[in-house]
């Protein structure tokens, strides 16, 4: 008897481009529907009017609007491994990668905070899913320590362990201000950020 298949899975992988456009549009449909309704309120009904199909054309890509969030959390997440990555690249001092990391994680959560707010909040987890976020986690806190133990104006106690609440320090921040806090502009975040991990850096050296 073959497992039975995930419901936060979407039913086919298109193979045709108009089925791929088709299926994007549903995505980005949903994205406009969760940022404007939130989760409770983001239906099927709703992401189907908003992409101009209907509930029975939806259905052939998604089994449910979890299954669309899934994606969207995805999508999200390889959007933030491939900014860390390309950042991290090189050896560079503190004073030039942590500023550039921090602006271009914000921007990205500033972009669309609503939206940002329900995947991070209230999409669900299911194991592929966080093993994956692991993942992403590992090999961010592996290349921010390797950018620790490089710079010659460092001189760390504990560099792994240190790079990791560096990743976990703006990771959680951002979540938790970025559209939170009206007094508390995109920049502003920034700059408490950068100044936050560049103290606890130093006060460890």
């Amino acid at each position: 008897m073959p497992p039975a298949r995930s419901p936060y899975r979407p039913r086919k992988t298109p193979r045709q481009q108009r089925a791929w456009q088709t299926r994007r549009r549903i995505e980005e449909a949903a994205a406009r529907v969760f940022a404007q309704h939130g989760y409770a309120s983001g239906t099927t009904d709703r992401i189907a009017e908003e992409a101009g199909l209907s509930i029975g054309s939806l259905y052939q890509y998604f089994p449910n609007k979890d299954a669309i969030l899934v994606v969207l959390v995805r999508a999200h997440l390889e959007q933030m491994t491939q900014t860390v990555t390309a950042i991290l690249a090189e050896p560079r001092p503190l004073a030039d990668w942590l500023p550039e990391l921090t602006r271009a994680l914000v921007r990205i959560h500033a972009d669309d905070p609503r939206l940002h707010r329900v995947l991070f909040e209230q999409a669900p987890r299911p194991p592929e899913l966080l093993s994956r976020f692991h993942q992403a986690e590992n090999e961010a806190a592996a290349a921010v320590e390797w950018l620790l133990r490089a710079d010659p104006d460092l001189t760390l106690t504990e560099p792994g362990r240190q790079a990791r609440f560096v990743v976990a320090t703006i990771e959680s921040l951002i979540h938790r201000f970025i559209g939170n806090l009206p007094y508390l502009d995109a920049a502003e975040l920034e700059r408490e950020i950068v100044t936050m991990v560049t103290r606890y850096l130093r006060c460890h050296e």
